[in-house]
């Protein structure tokens, strides 16, 4: 490559300009869909990537190829971020910029978000508890059918993989499908819009606490412009960008406020949302308690602990009427699909062995993670920077070896606690959020089906593999001159 060539590439207008071109590229085909269908409403092939006058490979090539131009301009970017952006506020417009033309992508690769808004309208509209009433015993009870004239967020809801499950997160996240079902006026059109928007907003939020944690660019793009975040936070409508708000609004009130009642608080909306922030609980407690002794600490993670309990249970007052509110929870667990069981159940036909094999992980994990607070509890000098790093491990360990319905937005699990980690693990977490997406083609070209979980892992272990081998490189040199040690 010759140096008018890199020049030209490395080039402040080129770069941004390619990444917001290639942003459009991938939006293109869901606006060409919404022109000549005018509505949401009959998408079906939530696997498809909206362009029904090409084969599902065709289709596939041009997502991979798409996405390959958005990585490798994410990483150029990246590199030279502070010649790209003189001002924070340049930053957060251009990130603004991406956000909202991925506001404008079918979630075609996830349906999930048609099921919040289907128990939202159960809940709003309908007046039923969705922890006890599913969204098909509704529709499929009396003369209910007739909402479906009407109803159109009622209908996706009801045509969902999830339509005849009961709610399976906490409850601040059904009260938050409450609301935007609420104004959405059974139609699905407009709840989709709201959501997607909303969902853009919290992004922003995301990128803002980021950079009040660290006062770092780095941390900010590495988050805030990464194709992954735009797919899966905005585009598919995941409700795990709201956990990263407030593990991260946790963060900063402990860190920078020193309010460990506020910081309780937010760690506790976390998990009344998805139920694995609690892991960072004791870490978040003994730090702020660092300096008493023992016998102090585990007093005030006794007391803060409490706290933090009666915060999660006020929220389920909302909505329990006895402990079936938790069996949406369970049957979530119960699922398998896109991880190591899933080859487990294909290639090994030993009665008993996924769940032997789970409970042994899992019985592992609670003694490590037990020892590893006893430990804390005791500890002379305790370091945030350090403590932070073995949560971070705890939350690789739950991701990849306890879920059995492994899904790739769950790596985003792993980003709030990302700044605070090695060169080498911050690489690693970037990566393989990156290899999850170009796993996940396996979907696009076969369509639905918990089978295709076998080859999506192969991808994703083959890719993980590689990234470990990769950790000793530097990417694109972006860590090469960033020192962010605090």
């Amino acid at each position: 490559m010759t140096e008018k060539v890199k020049e030209f590439i490395n080039s402040k207008k080129v770069i941004m300009a390619i990444f917001i071109l290639a942003s459009i590229l991938f939006a293109i085909p869901s606006i060409k869909y919404l022109i000549e269908n005018g509505t949401i409403i009959n998408f079906s092939e939530y696997f498809q990537f909206c362009l029904n006058d090409s084969n599902r490979v065709e289709q596939t090539v041009i997502y991979l190829a798409i996405l390959i131009i958005l990585t490798v301009f994410y990483f150029l970017i990246i590199k030279n971020r502070e010649k790209l952006f003189k001002s924070n506020k340049q930053m957060y417009m251009y990130i603004a910029i991406v956000s909202l033309i991925f506001v404008m992508v079918v979630p075609f690769l996830s349906s999930d978000v048609f099921y919040y808004l289907g128990i939202g309208r159960l809940d709003s509209t309908y007046g039923q508890n969705p922890y006890y009433v599913t969204i098909k015993d509704f529709v499929e009870s009396g003369d209910n059918r007739q909402y479906l004239e009407q109803d159109t967020v009622l209908v996706k809801g009801y045509e969902n993989d999830w339509g005849n499950t009961t709610v399976v997160y906490g409850p601040v996240w059904t009260l938050v499908c409450k609301i935007v079902a609420g104004i959405s006026f059974g139609n699905i059109d407009i709840g989709l819009l709201v959501f997607k928007l909303l969902n853009m907003a919290i992004h922003l939020v995301n990128c803002y606490l980021i950079h009040k944690l660290t006062g770092k660019k780095l941390f900010v793009l590495l988050y805030g412009l990464n194709p992954y975040m735009f797919i899966e936070g905005i585009a598919n409508v995941h409700n795990d960008i709201y956990v990263v708000t407030c593990i991260l609004a946790s963060l900063y009130f402990l860190l920078k406020k020193k309010n460990i009642m506020i910081s309780i608080l937010f760690l506790a909306l976390a998990t009344a949302i998805k139920y694995f922030a609690i892991l960072l609980l004791p870490f978040v407690i003994i730090y702020y308690f660092r300096d008493k002794k023992p016998w102090e600490r585990l007093q005030k993670c006794f007391l803060y602990g409490m706290l933090f309990v009666w915060i999660v249970v006020i929220t389920y007052l909302l909505y329990v009427q006895d402990i079936q509110v938790l069996s949406g929870i369970m049957t979530q667990q119960q699922k398998f699909g896109k991880n190591f069981y899933i080859i487990l159940m294909e290639y090994f036909d030993i009665p008993n062995l996924v769940s032997n094999v789970n409970k042994v992980f899992l019985i592992s994990f609670i003694i490590i993670y037990f020892f590893t607070c006893l430990t804390l509890l005791y500890k002379k000098q305790i370091k945030f920077t350090e403590e932070i790093r073995k949560v971070e491990y705890f939350l690789v360990a739950f991701l990849f070896l306890l879920i059995t319905n492994f899904q790739p937005w769950y790596i985003m699990w792993l980003f709030p606690l990302m700044m605070w980690q090695k060169k080498k693990t911050i690489q690693f977490v970037v990566q393989i959020a990156f290899v999850s997406q170009f796993a996940n083609s396996v979907f696009l070209i076969n369509g639905e089906g918990w089978r295709n979980g076998t080859p999506f892992t192969f991808f994703m272990l083959l890719g993980v593999f590689m990234c470990l081998n990769l950790r000793n490189r530097r990417i694109y040199g972006i860590f090469s001159r960033e020192k962010y040690k605090y």
